[in-house]
């Protein structure tokens, strides 16, 4: 039965994790035999989004484990705390907290830089050879701290060409579809990168996804 470590970004798609991609993704991981354990970076969100406006919260100020756990239902590990020898496999779902908080790519593009904590993390799952799995933009999220990999985040040329800056390579996919780089050991898909997307096309995409992560344990 893996193991999986899930790494989440807060709670909320504009400034946090995406809350269906993160929740589809622990169903998921259940209905495939796994269990997971959610993990987050201890460190104030880059900002707070008022998901009613869409507007900047001026002068709020929330923490990304403590959002986390909303989703978590419960007390997350801190990602420094993280033993990559007790985990079979990382997943990162969504959100604009992947860019924003475990990482800048969403201000900086390709000549952003990750929280060294979070680098660390995807980088040594990587190196142990443990499979990751990634949606909507953690893909990008993935190809900042490895540089390499095939992924997809979709149709949007922009990010892929920021991805393309990475050494990593991108493939258009539909909504429903996955990617998996067997030789990286990365399976990612698009999620609500298709913004006008059903939750049950989102959830076929991370189900997909989450099969072809377990199959690769």
């Amino acid at each position: 039965m893996p193991n999986v470590c899930v790494l989440v970004s807060g709670c909320g798609f504009l400034d946090g994790a995406e809350i269906h991609e993160s929740v589809l993704s622990l169903l998921y991981l259940t209905k495939s035999g796994a269990t997971y354990q959610v993990a987050a970076p201890h460190k104030q969100q880059m900002h707070v989004v008022n998901h009613h406006t869409g507007e900047v919260a001026d002068g709020e100020i929330r923490m990304v484990h403590e959002e986390a756990a909303r989703i978590a239902r419960g007390a997350v590990l801190d990602v420094c705390d993280v033993d990559v020898s007790a985990f079979d496999a990382l997943m990162i779902p969504g959100g604009f907290g992947a860019a924003k908080n475990l990482c800048d790519f969403a201000i900086n593009g390709s000549q952003g830089t990750m929280d060294p904590a979070v680098a660390k993390l995807i980088q040594d799952f990587h190196q142990a050879q443990k499979p990751i799995g990634a949606v909507c933009i953690a893909p990008a999220v993935l190809a900042l701290a490895l540089n390499k990999g095939t992924v997809t985040i979709g149709n949007d040329a922009g990010t892929a060409e920021e991805i393309g800056k990475l050494g990593a390579q991108h493939e258009n996919k539909d909504v429903t579809e996955t990617v998996v780089d067997a030789e990286n050991k990365i399976v990612t898909a698009p999620a609500y990168m298709y913004g006008d997307a059903s939750i049950a096309q989102v959830a076929e995409g991370i189900k997909k996804t989450v099969q072809a992560l377990v199959y690769l344990c």
